[in-house]
């Protein structure tokens, strides 16, 4: 598993999939190997993790820079050492591809969202991502899409099949919230936002409409951006005195015990596909309000309200605190909705397409290891 920052999962989704799936397929007898991102001295950098063996590279601390450097190194890594097969993660890799191809080893991209779709890439960087979903379709053995969205943008832009495997979403418990007190928190008491601070996940147009309700709860804001300075300078300006930033959580019970007793999650991210963080709210129990997209539709279904500008997130915001409130009800619903996104299926699925990648050892006609059709389409998970 190669291209992301590597386990133990701290940052986000591919991470958590990689610690999820990884660790799952280590107990049915897979050796697997997790290539990490290099933190610097002082850091621990473990050779092993829920089972799964780690190899730490470094990469270039610069945002353009980061992704490629660290997993070039690894893809030379990996092809010293020949697996059976590869995921890799994040279309942005697809130049390492014809690494791949050359050492005979099958290899299946996880193509993430709509990176391109990003502002914090300018002009070159969403070609960049144009030009790599092209170099991925054409290149890799599978494709994975964590979205049904994701699957159909690539049906109707490449003609090209997906394997759909989505994430997992944590059922967590309603009744702990000893850890609120430090924050001056109450179960019930506060509306939640978790996010990095880029422009399409939308903080700024949750905290403008917040700023805009009568709420008397505050608004928790937790998340941090390290290359989006003037950004997050803007949030900060739309708040007042009711919103709380308190930054990046890296305590997993504080931050499970502040999904799970929130009135309100705000989702705001709009390119990404399957979103972990949305599907951690549905699994508390928590009422969700997200921005009117199909990848969040497509998520929360009839358990979710929508807002597509500040006015709606203020109209939504009274209609939470006010006397005929659904939270309750829409809270229940999502975690019935929870269940049908459950990681042993998504380990199935993953463990599945690695088993027919592993047996693909003669290339086709253009040179590509190709899964074949029965296959492609045998392979789901989550719903």
């Amino acid at each position: 598993m190669v291209g992301t920052r590597g386990v133990p999962a701290r940052y986000g989704g591919f991470e958590t999939a990689i610690e999820e799936v990884g660790r799952r397929l280590v107990e049915r007898g897979h050796r697997i190997t997790v290539y990490c991102r290099d933190r610097g001295e002082g850091t621990d950098k473990p050779t092993e993790h829920l089972g799964m063996e780690l190899v730490h590279l470094p990469a270039m601390h610069r945002r353009s820079l980061e992704t490629l450097s660290h997993t070039g190194l690894s893809v030379a890594h990996l092809l010293r050492h020949q697996p059976d097969a590869a995921i890799l993660f994040n279309a942005a890799n697809a130049p390492y591809l014809p690494a791949f191809r050359m050492a005979g080893i099958p290899v299946a991209t996880h193509v993430d969202g709509l990176e391109w779709k990003r502002a914090k890439w300018g002009k070159g960087g969403q070609k960049y991502y144009r030009t790599v979903e092209r170099l991925a379709v054409r290149m890799s053995d599978a494709l994975i899409a964590d979205a049904v969205g994701i699957q159909d943008y690539y049906r109707q832009r490449f003609d090209a099949d997906t394997v759909y495997l989505a994430y997992g979403a944590p059922l967590l418990a309603k009744g702990s919230a000893e850890k609120l007190a430090a924050l001056d928190l109450t179960p019930q008491g506060y509306h939640l936002v978790v996010a990095r601070f880029e422009p399409e996940n939308h903080v700024h147009l949750v905290v403008d409409g917040f700023v805009r309700s009568g709420s008397t709860l505050p608004l928790i804001v937790v998340g941090s951006a390290p290359y989006s300075n003037r950004y997050t300078s803007a949030v900060h300006d739309l708040a007042d005195a009711r919103v709380r930033f308190i930054g990046g959580i890296w305590d997993q019970e504080l931050l499970d015990q502040l999904y799970a007793n929130a009135l309100v999650y705000w989702h705001g991210h709009s390119v990404g596909g399957t979103n972990p963080s949305l599907l951690r709210a549905i699994g508390a129990g928590t009422a969700t309000n997200a921005f009117d997209v199909g990848f969040n539709r497509e998520v929360l279904e009839g358990s979710g309200r929508y807002f597509s500008d500040p006015q709606d997130v203020a109209e939504l915001v009274a209609d939470a605190e006010g006397p005929h409130s659904d939270v309750a009800a829409r809270g229940q619903q999502a975690r019935l909705i929870a269940h049908r996104f459950n990681w042993d299926l998504v380990a199935d699925g993953y463990e599945e397409l690695c088993r027919d990648l592993a047996r693909l050892r003669v290339p086709s006609s253009r040179g590509a290891y190709r899964l074949p059709a029965s296959a492609q389409q045998s392979i789901g998970a989550g719903q």
